[in-house]
C-alpha cells in the first residue's frame, strides 16, 4: 500500500527539522513540493533546500504540486476554505495515483506543525474519501508560535493563566478578552492588532521566524502598532510574501 509521510519543517530555519523529521524524509521514494508561484518562491525553494542538505540515498525525486489559488473569503470564508480544499484533494489525488507506485513512499513537507493551522490532514483525509487506498503518519515540527517565544526570550503563559492561539480574524471579531490571557495571533493578513483598542496591552511580533530575514518587534502596543505596520508592507514589498504572528496581554500592574 502507499504510504505518505505528513513531515513538519519548522517555521522558516532548515535547522528547525528533527532528528525524527529528518529519518522521516530518508524514507520517501517522492518529495511533493508544493508550488505556490513566483511571488512565494521562497517557499518552495526552502523545502528544496531541506531535501538537498538532509537526503543521503540517491533513488529519490521531486514532484511538484501546484497549489491552486484560493478565491477571495467574501462573506462565506468557510465555503471559500471548502471549495479550496477540495480543488487541492482532486491534485493530491491525481499525485498520488499517478507518481506514486502501491510500494513506495511519499513525502509533504508542512510548514510550521501539521496539527497547527496548517490543513495537510483534512486534505488528506478527503484525498482518503474519495476512494484512494494509502496509509500516512505525521511527523511534528516547530511552530511560529514557539519560533516566536524563543526568539523574544518569552515564556508563553504567565503562572497559573491560559494561553490562547487565535486568528486575525477572529481577534478582528471579538477584540482582545482578558480571560483569554496571553493570545498568539495567527494568519492576520489584514493586520488586527492595529484595529482594536489598544489600552493597556503589549504585544511581541515576529515576521519570517527562524529565517534570515526575521524581523522582531516588541512593546506597548499603542505605541508600536503604527511601526509594525510600517514594517511588515515594507517586508512584504521586497520579499513578495510574508508569514508573521505575535502574542498580545494585558500589561501587568
Amino acid at each position: 500500500m502507499r504510504r505518505i509521510r505528513i513531515i513538519g519543517i519548522g517555521a522558516g530555519n532548515p535547522e528547525h527539522m528533527t532528528i525524527q523529521a529528518i529519518k522521516a524524509l530518508n524514507t520517501a521514494d517522492v518529495v511533493f513540493v508544493p508550488d505556490k508561484g513566483a511571488e512565494k518562491s521562497a517557499l518552495r525553494e526552502l523545502r528544496e533546500e531541506i531535501c538537498r542538505r538532509y537526503i543521503e540515498r540517491d533513488d529519490w525525486r521531486t514532484v511538484p504540486l501546484t497549489v491552486p489559488k484560493r478565491a477571495a473569503a467574501g462573506d462565506d470564508y468557510r465555503g471559500s476554505v471548502d471549495d479550496w480544499h477540495a480543488a487541492l484533494a482532486e491534485s493530491y489525488e491525481r499525485l498520488f495515483r499517478d507518481e506514486l507506485r502501491e510500494d513506495q513512499i511519499g513525502a509533504l513537507l508542512v510548514w510550521g506543525d501539521p496539527s497547527l493551522y496548517d490543513s495537510t490532514l483534512r486534505i488528506i483525509e478527503a484525498v482518503r474519501a474519495r476512494g484512494l487506498e494509502f496509509d500516512y503518519d505525521v511527523i511534528p515540527g516547530i511552530t511560529s508560535v514557539q519560533a516566536l517565544a524563543a526568539a523574544h526570550r518569552l515564556v508563553l503563559n504567565r503562572i497559573g493563566e491560559p494561553v490562547t492561539i487565535t486568528t486575525g480574524r477572529k481577534l478582528a471579531e471579538g477584540g482582545f478578552r482578558d480571560e483569554a490571557g496571553s493570545t498568539i495571533v495567527m494568519l492576520d493578513g489584514e493586520q488586527a492588532f492595529a484595529k482594536i483598542d489598544p489600552a493597556g496591552l503589549e504585544i511581541w511580533w515576529g515576521a519570517y521566524l527562524g529565517a534570515p530575514q526575521e524581523i522582531l518587534a516588541s512593546g506597548p502596543l499603542a505605541e508600536i502598532s503604527d511601526e509594525i505596520v510600517r514594517r511588515r508592507e515594507a517586508a512584504r514589498a521586497e520579499n513578495g510574501w510574508i508569514m508573521d504572528t505575535y502574542l498580545l496581554r494585558r500589561r501587568e500592574g
